[in-house]
């Protein structure tokens, strides 16, 4: 069974729910076997495993689910910024999470991909900017209750105020995958440097300096240790990537998957 597929349906942030696109871990009949654990009281006796409890001297339960259909999301950032870089862009990254997140997928799930400029899962009225609050919020308007949900992004355009990553919380098995500031260790730029805004391509003369290069760093540092808070503070699991990390890596790391 692929790792990340059996991470998913174990999730102990998932809703418990069930319905369409909700697996549902539960002891009884099932398909996928889980673990071995003690013998509990109310535990189905036809479940004890006779070989362990022997091995053990203790009675041993085997824990089962049934393996269900998913719906697998993702709101795939591809704004101008993920296009940094210092030897190739985060988005390149971002896409072998996005690989890695579809690579779970078996026969009878659902895969949508929201934020992206390949395909959008909402028809839009135009062909404005897609923001992420917008994509926050088609996310919410169309993806069914217990919908494993990946995010993958720098979070830039992040909404001040939580409420709807609070809500998809609730609502979805949800991932936050940030991607990493391609200077998270170090500012190179030394002297009068012109900088070019990623996202609106304007541009400032600035001097660097020691100092400058150490603040930097600690900025960009604070901000992501902020975004992983607010995440977590909103029940989504947190992952970070940087340029040059395998996406799909990161990806596993942030399930807890070797």
């Amino acid at each position: 069974m692929n790792a990340l597929r059996e991470a998913l349906l174990r999730g102990k942030r998932r809703p418990r729910l069930s319905g369409a696109g909700s697996p549902t871990l539960f002891r009884g009949d099932g398909y996928e076997f889980v673990e071995l654990r003690a013998y509990a009281p109310g535990d189905d006796v036809r479940r004890i495993d006779w070989a362990a409890t022997a091995r053990s001297a203790q009675l041993q339960t085997r824990v089962i689910f049934e393996d269900v259909a998913l719906t697998l999301a993702v709101l795939l950032d591809t704004s101008p910024s993920m296009q940094a870089g210092r030897r190739r862009p985060l988005l390149a990254a971002a896409r072998e999470a996005l690989d890695a997140w579809f690579g779970a997928a078996i026969s009878g799930d659902r895969r949508v991909q929201i934020f992206s400029d390949e395909a959008l899962a909402y028809p839009m009225a135009s062909n404005a900017p897609f923001s992420l609050k917008d994509a926050l919020n088609v996310a919410a308007a169309v993806l069914s209750r217990g919908t494993a949900l990946l995010a993958i992004g720098d979070f830039w355009d992040m909404p001040e105020d939580d409420d709807a990553i609070v809500f998809l919380g609730r609502r979805f098995d949800c991932t936050a995958l940030i991607a990493r500031d391609p200077w998270f260790d170090e500012l190179p730029l030394r002297g009068f440097v012109r900088i070019a805004d990623a996202e609106s391509a304007r541009s400032q003369l600035l001097y660097i300096g020691a100092r400058e290069a150490r603040k930097y760093v600690a900025a960009v540092r604070e901000r992501e240790e902020q975004l992983i808070e607010r995440f977590r503070r909103a029940n989504w699991r947190t992952g970070a990537f940087g340029e040059e990390e395998d996406g799909g890596a990161a990806l596993m790391h942030a399930f807890g998957v070797r």
